[in-house]
């Protein structure tokens, strides 16, 4: 079965080549932009489309690999067109198949697609894609396609419910582009205390580069260090005393979580007085 791609952006440009040096046949592409949909079908060497209409007429599967805003708009394209037994898919990691109104309507089955994973360049993410795992969800018939393909590539799939989606992707953000914020907002903490920004980043690299990789080969209990962690209330006190009210608030609902992890790793330790001083400068924001 042959797909085509709609969207020639990172996403779908990675897919595209991933997928097609993994001898899976991909028809070609269509995006809103002759310039962009050439380099795309160049760059994968397959087909490129004038129209969505034409795209549709030559595959069985449709990936579309758009922005998330522009999905169901896509979506309102090719309804009218005849869609009948073929298989639509999309790649946001925060919407799920739902988007795909009256599919059933249409003789359609559908499902989204995420790889956890941040495409940052059309040319080369494709290279890592080999290490990627990815979630779906959706209709059974779609993912008794579509899975397959993804498994014969060599990835693990893992299929989640449909209800689920939108937490699985906060859960994403979390992880990667809130950690971002949490590291960026320490730089800042330390450009204040008179470090240049460069000097900074090479100052905590060793620090943050060892607590990742301690996190990924272990677990959270085992990686887990610092002041929280040894029930050290006086340093806790010392560092609430000089955060700025923003800073304060991350810190106290991050250390709320490390009590959890500091309480299964330490379980004979007692983190009681500790984690009654965070509820209670929680609190005191609530009441502002």
């Amino acid at each position: 079965m042959e797909i085509g791609i709609a969207g020639a952006g990172k996403v779908g440009c990675s897919i595209g080549k991933y997928l097609k040096e993994q001898g899976i046949p991909i028809a070609g592409f269509y995006s809103k932009t002759k310039e962009s949909v050439d380099v795309a079908a160049t760059f994968t060497d397959t087909k490129a489309f004038g129209s969505l209409r034409e795209l549709l007429a030559h595959c069985e599967i449709l990936f579309i690999t758009t922005p998330d805003v522009a999905i169901a708009k896509v979506w309102e394209s090719i309804r009218e067109e005849s869609i009948q037994n073929k298989i639509i898919c999309h790649f946001s990691g925060s919407l799920s198949s739902a988007v795909f109104s009256n599919r059933r309507e249409k003789g359609v089955s559908a499902c989204s697609i995420h790889p956890m994973y941040a495409f940052s360049n059309k040319f080369t993410s494709y290279e890592q894609l080999n290490q990627v795992i990815f979630t779906m969800e959706g209709d059974e018939e779609a993912l008794a396609v579509v899975k397959p393909i993804f498994e014969r590539a060599g990835n693990k799939v893992c299929v989640i419910d449909s209800e689920s989606k939108c937490r699985y992707h906060a859960a994403a953000s979390m992880m990667s582009n809130m950690l971002i914020g949490l590291y960026q907002m320490g730089l800042s903490m330390l450009t204040d205390c008179g470090f240049s920004p460069e000097d900074a980043k090479e100052l905590t690299t060793p620090l943050v580069r060892g607590n990742v990789d301690a996190l990924l080969v272990t677990s959270p209990e085992q990686a887990l260090t610092g002041p929280i962690e040894r029930g050290d209330e006086a340093t806790i006190e010392k560092h609430l005393s000089i955060l700025g009210p923003g800073e304060r608030e991350v810190y106290v609902n991050l250390g709320q979580v490390l009590i959890d992890i500091a309480e299964r790793k330490n379980p004979a330790r007692d983190y009681h007085a500790m984690r009654q001083r965070f509820l209670e400068e929680a609190q005191e924001w609530r009441t502002k």
